[in-house]
C-alpha cells in the first residue's frame, strides 16, 4: 500500500508545481460597422445634395425646374405627357416638396418629389428622359378600440380620450338616422373600432373608416356594422345586430353634426320682431357660421333655387310624391332648377338673406303638401339585409360584436365617503366628498 501512497504524492507534486501556462490576450478586430444609407421616397438621400421646401405663393413647377436649371424640353414633357401622374396646373400652396440635385457644380435638379397628402406623392424623375410616377409611403394600421361615457360635448368626450376629431364626424355620420347627435344627453356610452394610419410606424397619418362602433342613447344600444350590400357597385351601409340599416331616406339635419339646433317647428311661436305676436314657425332652425355647407337630407330633384322675400336665397327639393324639403336664408346656392341631388351633396352654404337674425339655415319638410316637423316624423328606413345575404352577414359580424362587448367602460372615479359615529346611537351620517 506504501508504494500507491508514493505514486500518488509523486503525482500531486508534479500537478501542483507544474508550470502555469501564460494565456496571451486576444486582440480583437476592430471591424468598422457601416451606418445604412438614409433612403427617402425609394432614393439614397447622400447621392444627392437635398432641398425641402413647400410651394410659395406664386411658385410653378416651370418655375421651380428652370431656376434649378433643368431643360426646357425635359419640362415641356412633364407637362404635357405625363398630366395623369402628374399634372403641373395643380400643384398647391403649402405642399411641401423635395429636390435632389447633382453634387457637382451645376447643382441641377435631377428629381423632383411633390408630396400630395400625407401619404401619397408624385416623383418627377429627371435624370434621363424626364418620367413622372405616383407612389406611397410605407404605411401602418394600427387597431384602436375606444369607449367612454359622454360628460361634456361627445367630442370633447372623445379628444379626452385622444381621438381623432374625424372620427367624431365619422361616427355621428353613421347614426345620422338613428340618433339626434342635437340632443344627445350626459350619460350616453359609446364603443368603437377604428384603425390609425401611421408613416414609418411614428408619425400620425390619420384615421380609416369605423369598423364597428356601439352607441347607448337613452339606454338604448344600438350597434353598427358596416356590410357590402353590392360587390359590383361596392355598395356599402351600416346595420344593426339584427340586419335592419341604419340609413333612413332621410338625414336627420341639413348640416354636419357639431352645430346648433336653434329653433325647432311651433305653430304657436311668439317674436319679439313682430311685436310678441303669434308667428307659426313652419321650420327647424340650425344655427352655423356663414359659410357652413348645407346638404340634401336625402335624394331628389330641385325644384326651385332662387330668392324669394323673407325666405332669403334658397333650395326646393321634391324627393317623391309625398316628401319635399326646403333649406333657407342661404349665403349662396350650388344646384340649379332641374338637378338631380343625392343625399349628402351640398346645395348651399348657410347665410343671412332674408328675414334672419343670425346665420343659420331654415329647414323645412313636406309630407303631402302639408309643413310638418321633421324631428317628430317617424321616417321611413332604407332596405335591411336581403334573406340571401343574412346568414353571411350574422356570420361576420359575430366575431367583431364579441370585441364590442368585452372592451370594458372606464368607471368614473367614486367619491370618497366618511361616516361619523355618535358614541351612544352608532352611525349617524354619512358625508361623500369628492375628489
Amino acid at each position: 500500500m506504501g508504494k500507491y501512497w508514493g505514486i500518488i504524492l509523486a503525482f500531486m507534486v508534479f500537478v501542483g508545481c507544474k508550470e502555469t501556462k501564460k494565456v496571451e490576450p486576444i486582440e480583437i478586430a476592430q471591424v468598422p460597422v457601416e451606418v445604412p444609407k438614409k433612403k427617402l421616397y425609394g432614393f439614397y438621400m447622400d447621392d444627392f445634395k437635398v432641398v425641402h421646401d413647400t410651394v410659395k405663393s406664386g411658385d410653378s413647377f416651370g418655375q421651380l425646374m428652370l431656376k434649378n436649371h433643368v431643360d426646357y424640353p425635359k419640362i415641356v414633357t412633364i407637362s404635357e405627357e405625363y398630366k395623369d401622374s402628374f399634372d403641373v396646373k395643380r400643384i398647391r400652396v403649402g405642399r411641401p416638396y423635395t429636390i435632389l440635385k447633382s453634387k457637382d457644380t451645376t447643382e441641377k435638379a435631377e428629381v423632383f418629389i411633390y408630396e400630395n397628402d400625407k401619404i401619397n406623392y408624385t416623383v418627377v424623375d429627371l435624370r434621363d428622359s424626364a418620367v413622372a410616377y405616383k407612389s406611397k409611403k410605407k404605411v401602418t394600421y394600427l387597431q384602436r378600440e375606444v369607449a367612454g361615457t359622454k360628460t361634456s360635448s361627445l367630442s370633447q368626450t372623445l379628444d379626452n380620450l385622444g381621438v381623432d376629431y374625424l372620427v367624431t364626424i365619422n361616427l355621428s355620420e353613421i347614426y345620422a338616422w338613428t340618433i339626434d347627435f342635437f340632443k344627445l344627453e350626459k350619460g350616453d356610452k359609446f364603443k368603437i373600432l377604428f384603425k390609425e394610419r401611421y408613416i414609418n410606424d411614428s408619425i400620425y397619418a390619420g384615421v380609416e373608416p369605423i369598423e364597428a362602433a356601439f352607441f347607448e342613447h337613452k339606454g338604448k344600444p344600438v350597434y353598427a356594422f358596416p356590410y357590402v350590400t353590392d360587390s359590383l357597385k361596392q355598395i356599402q351601409d351600416y346595420f344593426d345586430e339584427k340586419g335592419n340599416n341604419l340609413r333612413s331616406t332621410f338625414l336627420r339635419a341639413p348640416i354636419k353634426f357639431g352645430y346648433r339646433l336653434s329653433s325647432r317647428f311651433n305653430l304657436k311661436r311668439r317674436i319679439a320682431y313682430y311685436g310678441y305676436k303669434v308667428r307659426p314657425h313652419r321650420g327647424t332652425d340650425y344655427a352655423a357660421p356663414i359659410g357652413t355647407p348645407i346638404i340634401a337630407t336625402a335624394d331628389g330633384t330641385v325644384t326651385e333655387s332662387t330668392r324669394r322675400g323673407g325666405n332669403g336665397k334658397y333650395v326646393k327639393i321634391r324627393h317623391n310624391g309625398m316628401y319635399s324639403t326646403q333649406y333657407l336664408h342661404m349665403r349662396k346656392q350650388a344646384v340649379k332648377r332641374g338637378e338631380f341631388v343625392r343625399q349628402g351633396d351640398v346645395i348651399g352654404w348657410v347665410g343671412m338673406t332674408g328675414n334672419t337674425g343670425g346665420p343659420h339655415v331654415c329647414y323645412r319638410f313636406w309630407k303631402n303638401g302639408v309643413q310638418v316637423d321633421p324631428l317628430r316624423e317617424k321616417l321611413p328606413s332604407a332596405e335591411p339585409i336581403a334573406d340571401s345575404l343574412k346568414a353571411n352577414f350574422l356570420d361576420h359580424i359575430a366575431p367583431i360584436q364579441q370585441q364590442l362587448d368585452c372592451i370594458e367602460f372606464e368607471i368614473p372615479e367614486q367619491p370618497e365617503t366618511f361616516i361619523t359615529y355618535n358614541a351612544q346611537n352608532g352611525p349617524e351620517q354619512d358625508k361623500s366628498v369628492q375628489n
